[in-house]
């Protein structure tokens, strides 16, 4: 595969995702986290909120993907599932990218602020969702239940 270097970052360009992704997501997230993370990530996200998450491809395939919900309970609200950059592209504003595309996406169907969340342990995420305007509230804890504590994140658009 080709190096961040042989990659023309600035010829990448989001699409709209389709349920055939899924697959090409799951064979690399994994690997891309260093560590199981897959199970966070069921097919039913691409079977149902395929319109509104983004996949950028290269000559090789995959080189990121964000999963993205129009949140269909707060009509106002946006939420960002999970992101991801293959790592020999990272660095490179592929994911500012994908946020900006998402961000724009959200404005059009009416909504108002986008939200997320990660692990405390996640120093990475946290520093990128601040960069990007993201206010930041926590560890909250028992956010995901008995121990799962997590940070939030939320951006008015």
């Amino acid at each position: 595969m080709p190096s961040s270097a042989e990659l023309d970052l600035a010829r990448l360009q989001p699409r709209q995702a389709m349920p055939d992704d899924y697959d090409a997501i799951a064979a690399v997230v994994d690997q891309w986290w260093g560590r199981g993370v897959l199970g966070s990530l069921p097919r039913l996200f691409l079977d149902h909120f395929h319109r509104s998450s983004l996949v950028m491809d290269g000559p090789d395939g995959l080189v990121a993907f964000l999963i993205g919900i129009l949140s269909p309970a707060e009509p106002g609200l946006s939420y960002i599932h999970f992101a991801g950059v293959a790592p020999r592209a990272r660095h490179g504003g592929l994911a500012r990218l994908l946020y900006e595309e998402f961000f724009t996406l959200a404005l059009a169907d009416d909504r108002h602020a986008v939200s997320a969340i990660t692990a405390p342990e996640n120093t990475g995420s946290i520093a990128f969702h601040r960069s990007m305007g993201f206010t930041v509230a926590g560890p909250i804890p028992d956010y995901n239940g008995p121990g799962r504590d997590f940070i939030t994140f939320e951006r008015l658009l």
